[in-house]
Formats: C-alpha cells, structure tokens, sequence
C-alpha cells in the first residue's frame, strides 16, 4: 500500500474491493488501514450492491461497523439490489449490540423494507433470530405493522415457519396477524421517501464510477508525463556524456597531435583547420557539460528548448570534429601517400552530409505532418501509449 495507494482501489470478479474482504473476515486493523488512506472506499458497492457495512453487520463485527459508520455515515442507510440495509444484514446473524449500532446511526432503519417490503423484524422473525428480534421489538417503530408484499407481519411469518417462541414474543410485544390490522391508507410521502432514496442512491453510484474513472485517467496521465519526464532526463544524460567524450577528445588532441609533420612545416593550411575545429568543437563541448551540471532544476518545456539547443550545438560539434579529423589526417601522412588522406576525406565527407541530408529530410517531414501541411492516414482506432510517444518522432530523431 505504501509503494502504491491505488490497491485500496482494486476490484476482484464481483466487484467487491479489499475493504469488503477485510469487513467481512474480520480483520478491523487493515479495515483502519484503509479507511485512514481513503474513507471513499467505503462507499463503494460491490456487483450485488452490497458495502462493506452489509458485509461487516452480517457476520456480526462490531468494531468494523463502527469504524465504517464514523468514516462514512450515510452508508447506514444504503440498499443492496434486493433493497436490504445492513440492518436486515445483521438480522440474519447473531450480533444484538450491532443492531443498537446501526439504530443509533439512523433510527429510520427500523422502518425500512426490503424489495419484497420486508424489515429487518420480519428478516430476523423468518431466521429464528430471537435475541435480535427481541433487541428490534424493543425500539419503537412502525415495523411491528408492517405487513410484507406476501400480506404477512412478523408475526404470521412466526406462524407459518411455527417459531412459537419467537411467535409469543411479537405477541407480548403487540404485534398483530395481518388479519386483525386495518388497511393503513398508502402513505404517499413515504413511497416518495423511498422513491427519492432509490435515485440518490442510484445518482451517488453512477458520481462513485464517474471519479473512478476520472482517477484512472489521471494515473494514465501521470504515468505518461512520468514517462516523458524519464525520457528526457534520459536524454539530458545521454547528451551530457557525448559532450564529456568529445570534450575529452578534442583536449588530448590538442596537447598530442598523433603522428608527426611528414613534410615541410612550411605547410601549415592543414594544422590550421585542425587546431581551429579542434578547439571550437572543444569549447562547445565544455559549454554544454556546463549548462547541464549548472541547469539542476527547471521547467520542463524550458527543459525541451535548451535540449533542442544543445542538440544542435553538439551536431555542430560533431561536424567540427570530423574537420579536425580531416585536417590531422593531411598532416601525418607523407606527400606521397596524399592520396590516403583525399581517400578519408571523401569517405567522411559522404557520410557526413548524406546523415545531415536524410536527418533534414525526415525532420522536415514531421514538422509539415504536425502543421498539417501533410495529410496523414486517418486512424479510427483509440490511441496507446505507443501512439502518443510515436507522436514526437521528431523530438526523438533531433535527440539521436
């Protein structure tokens, strides 16, 4: 989790996250820990639309309910898709002091009905649950009369499963048979109650998917900015070492001309162009390998353009190096072996112009494909990463 807080986020098969895991085993010290990085998590509903709360109160752990109901109150009241709370949860366990801890929360849970119009009475009735159904019949509520779609209180449902205990608790407590109750009148602001309740929950699920989605985006963001920030620091590093050879280089070459003077020393045109590319390629070498160990931090399209300078700077050191190369080459061979250093200078030559020639070519190329003065193929496809890193060909090629 230290190394990467998006784990807290993750789904298995079901939907259900490492929150809902840990609620339901028990485990209330990683139930702490993952509340403490990020409390939203538990609001998140696995694939039947149950929390971690439904999970925690079923099997009865009190203290994870807790931490669960002080993180994230409003959950207490949230349905799963058979339209159970945690309360009707805990109805069906053994745990009496989570079900003062969910009333506590909200006392409206008492009321609440399932998609078949069960409470949590009814729940707790049918499971043979006397204890918990003694702890409901002791809050006050409405839930002693309500009557399910099925036409049953909680008493007939002691009835028809023959729980006689449990029948003559409800009946010392004044529940009723279905039969004995008059029709109560459809109270329209409880169905809009409950209606209400529906949709924000509904619009709280869709609010949930849309910020996780926004997260992912803004870790694909990042991810993609961490890769660029990567490659050009891996740029940054790669031309400071070229810099530091060339250095390197032309100073040696300067105190220790290779060979020696073959001829007159009356000819000195070949030393001069040596000496002078020599030293030029040296100093913008030098000039480079300090703005680099200088520039520590800064901004990185600033970033971008010193590397498009120092790109050009080392080019022109590269050429100035293959003229001194050039020139030492006239100067350590014989008169009559002349014909060598005209053999190396067209070799050199050659390459070096027809690299810069295609190197223009192409760059020249990309910027009118990026100005849109070329048409490229449209691609209907959504784009990788590949394809935007692909995007900056050219940024690549001016680095090579």
């Amino acid at each position: 989790m230290e190394a990467n807080l998006d784990l807290s986020m993750t789904f298995d098969s079901s939907n259900a996250t490492v929150l809902h895991t840990a609620a339901s085993q028990g485990h209330t010290e990683v139930v702490n820990f993952l509340l403490e990085k990020d409390s939203s998590v538990a609001a998140i509903a696995s694939r039947n639309g149950k929390t971690a709360l439904h999970s925690a109160a079923k099997n009865g752990h009190l203290e994870i309910v807790k931490a669960l109901l002080s993180k994230e109150p409003g959950i207490a009241t949230r349905i799963d898709k058979k339209g159970q709370t945690a309360l009707h949860m805990v109805a069906k366990g053994q745990n009496v002091e989570v079900v003062d801890e969910l009333i506590k929360s909200d006392h409206c849970l008492i009321n609440m009905v399932d998609s078949r119009g069960n409470t949590a009475l009814h729940i707790g009735t049918r499971k043979g649950r006397i204890q918990i159904v003694q702890k409901l019949l002791n809050h006050s509520g409405d839930h002693k009369l309500v009557i399910n779609k099925f036409g049953e209180t909680a008493l007939d449902t002691a009835e028809i499963y023959k729980l006689s205990d449990i029948a003559g608790i409800l009946r010392n407590h004044g529940v009723q048979c279905a039969k004995f109750i008059e029709p109560q009148p459809t109270n329209s602001a409880r169905e809009l109650n409950k209606t209400l309740s529906d949709k924000r929950n509904e619009v709280y699920q869709q609010l949930l998917r849309t910020r996780q989605t926004r997260k992912r985006v803004r870790d694909v963001a990042k991810k993609l900015n961490r890769m660029e920030v990567d490659g050009l620091n891996n740029a940054i590093n790669s031309t400071t070492v070229v810099a530091v050879v060339i250095a390197t280089a032309t100073f040696a070459a300067i105190f220790n001309i290779p060979g020696h003077y073959a001829d007159s020393p009356e000819d000195i045109t070949p030393f001069m162009i040596f000496i002078v590319s020599d030293s030029v390629a040296l100093f913008i070498s030098l000039g480079v390998v300090l703005v680099q160990t200088s520039a520590a931090v800064i901004e990185r399209q600033a970033n971008k353009q010193m590397m498009a300078v120092i790109n050009k700077l080392l080019c022109l050191a590269c050429v100035l190096v293959s003229v001194a190369f050039l020139g030492l080459s006239y100067i350590v061979v014989r008169e009559d072996e002349r014909w060598l250093a005209n053999v190396i200078t067209g070799i050199g030559t050659a390459i070096m112009v027809s690299t810069l020639g295609i190197l223009c070519i192409v760059l020249r190329i990309q910027k009118l494909a990026s100005s849109g003065g070329l048409q490229p193929q449209v691609d209907h496809h959504t784009p990788t990463d590949k394809d935007i890193l692909n995007d900056e060909d050219f940024e690549i090629i001016d680095a090579v």
